[in-house]
């Protein structure tokens, strides 16, 4: 597991098996957020079958699977909720990317622009590229 922050309180990950997880709970999270959609799994990684291990871990699960490449504003808001219910936050997708997307795209507007793009594109994540969503996102406040 590569648990990588982009800032204090959230971290990105690719996918996690039953095992990341006593890890994960150990690091101090308190919430995980899976971006994956279950398709992209075989069963034993699918959200659900990874809920009850987490709970019994002491984190909450939330699931908000974003389907590559189409990203919307829905995924964004349930992302923005999951971050603002407190708590250090834990994301997985396949690499990473789609949740530092998220991420980068739900606080639009809290924190400058740049740092957004760069906490991602530190890691490889495809962040630039939303670099004018982010800018309209912070405008529409």
């Amino acid at each position: 597991m590569d648990i990588r922050p982009l800032d204090s309180n959230y971290a990105v990950t690719p996918q996690i098996t039953p095992e990341d997880i006593p890890d994960i709970a150990a690091a101090g999270f308190d919430t995980v957020i899976c971006n994956r959609p279950d398709g992209e799994n075989p069963p034993d990684l699918n959200a659900e079958t990874l809920r009850p291990k987490i709970e019994a871990a002491g984190m909450k699960l939330v699931v908000n699977p974003i389907v590559g490449g189409a990203l919307n504003m829905e995924n964004v808001a349930a992302q923005k909720a999951a971050i603002e219910g407190g708590g250090k936050v834990l994301a997985y997708c396949a690499s990473g990317n789609r949740s530092s997307i998220a991420w980068a795209l739900a606080l639009a507007g809290t924190r400058p622009t740049e740092e957004l793009v760069a906490a991602g594109e530190k890691y490889g994540y495809q962040t630039p590229q939303f670099r004018d969503l982010i800018e309209k996102l912070a405008r529409e406040g």
